[in-house]
């Protein structure tokens, strides 16, 4: 069986605090930590010196990357090194991954972005291609903002990591031994949702503790039919009226999203972390299956012009016009007919279930117009196939 040659793996801060500040404080007689804690004290006092004179220059990356060449020397397995050296070392030593690929998520931090450095530095030894990402919002001084945007940003770039080892037929494993503790159990669950294996080791053994696959299935086909919400929610730190959703609400929704009340009297929505896990979980899962579900290609003749209902639309006639256009584009939509126009409602672009057919919202967030979408489908069951596709177009 394959092994996975692209690992994913979060970022602590163990190596820094209180590991290599440890080290610094010390007095050291073997040349190699004098070195190292030396590097790592110039870094750190760089790095106050810009901060009191409030420079808007950062400590060179060459000062952290230093550090990670001079870690070399010392046993990998040292807990000097840290949780993630001492564990992607195990993993690669004991045969789980091949040292192909490697994703490092740090957090929204100065010191997550220094030890990515420091990191990415020391790996470019082992693997053939090391990549550092920052996770917008995970900072443990912002719960709020931890717990809105930073879990589901990590869930999201876990979910694009994936989705692109698998066009390119690579195979992904997740090392969730780094970083704040909520952050792990993100990447845990990823992991399970994405079925990809998840391996954790704890500093007090030595042993790597696989996690076994999720033993309960997620329900593809309520994301299908809800994608266009789910696509809408997904994006940046949207948050969106309640009120958009209403004709397509399932109670089931209730976990994967928190209700944010506003001045205004309103509920609004926003994705939960869980709500992030289960969009790109399926979103993946969808890649893979939607060259043998969706409908046939629209042969020429039975492509038409969008057709425009009878209404003043005024200066939007001609964005209309594109979007129906590029629209119509796609392999198998035969045409579009707008149904409804409305100059003064704001609305979310996406794509739904209505009545049995397939409608379209498209909006400049000051008017919106709904259409219907008619396309090849010769059965009920390849719409909602259909709409999650649209709606993957539109995030594109």
């Amino acid at each position: 069986m394959p092994k996975p040659n692209t690992l994913l793996c979060t970022i602590g801060v163990s190596l820094f605090y209180p590991n290599l500040s440890n080290l610094a404080k010390e007095t050291q007689t073997d040349p190699i930590l004098c070195k190292l804690a030396a590097a790592y004290s110039a870094a750190v006092k760089e790095r106050e010196r810009r901060i009191n004179e409030k420079s808007e220059c950062r400590v060179p990356d060459r000062e952290w990357e230093k550090l990670g060449t001079l870690l070399h020397p010392v046993q990998p397995t040292d807990r000097l090194c840290g949780a993630e050296i001492n564990s992607v070392t195990d993993l690669v030593g004991q045969g789980s991954i091949e040292h192909d690929r490697l994703h490092l998520f740090h957090s929204d931090t100065d010191d997550g972005e220094a030890i990515a450095k420091v990191l990415e530095s020391y790996f470019t030894r082992t693997f053939r291609n090391v990549n550092i990402h920052r996770v917008e919002g995970l900072r443990d001084d912002a719960p709020d903002k931890f717990r809105t945007q930073g879990l589901r940003n990590l869930a999201k770039l876990f979910g694009e990591q994936v989705r692109e080892a698998r066009r390119e037929h690579r195979l992904c494993a997740i090392n969730a031994t780094g970083g704040y503790k909520a952050q792990i159990a993100i990447a845990v669950l990823m992991g399970q949702a994405l079925d990809i294996p998840v391996y954790y080791k704890h500093e007090r053994f030595n042993a790597i503790i696989p996690f076994p696959p999720m033993p309960v299935a997620l329900d593809f086909s309520l994301w299908e039919r809800a994608s266009g919400m789910f696509t809408v929610l997904a994006k940046g730190d949207a948050c969106e009226p309640w009120e958009r959703f209403k004709d397509d609400w399932d109670e089931r929704f209730e976990p994967l999203v928190n209700r944010v009340p506003m001045d205004d009297g309103k509920d609004y929505l926003e994705l939960s972390a869980t709500g992030q896990i289960f969009h790109e979980t399926f979103r993946s899962r969808f890649q893979e299956l939607k060259a043998t579900n969706l409908p046939l290609k629209a042969k020429p003749d039975q492509k038409e012009t969008p057709k425009l209902g009878d209404h003043a639309y005024n200066q939007a006639r001609k964005p209309i016009i594109r979007f129906l256009e590029k629209v119509t584009e796609l392999p198998y939509v035969r045409y579009c007919h707008t149904t409804y126009w409305n100059p003064d409602l704001p609305e979310s672009t996406r794509f739904r279930m209505s009545d049995g057919e397939i409608q379209g919202i498209y909006s400049n967030k000051s008017w919106c117009v709904k259409f219907r979408v008619v396309t090849t489908a010769t059965t009920q069951d390849q719409l909602p196939v259909v709409v999650a596709d649209l709606n993957d177009w539109l995030d594109t």
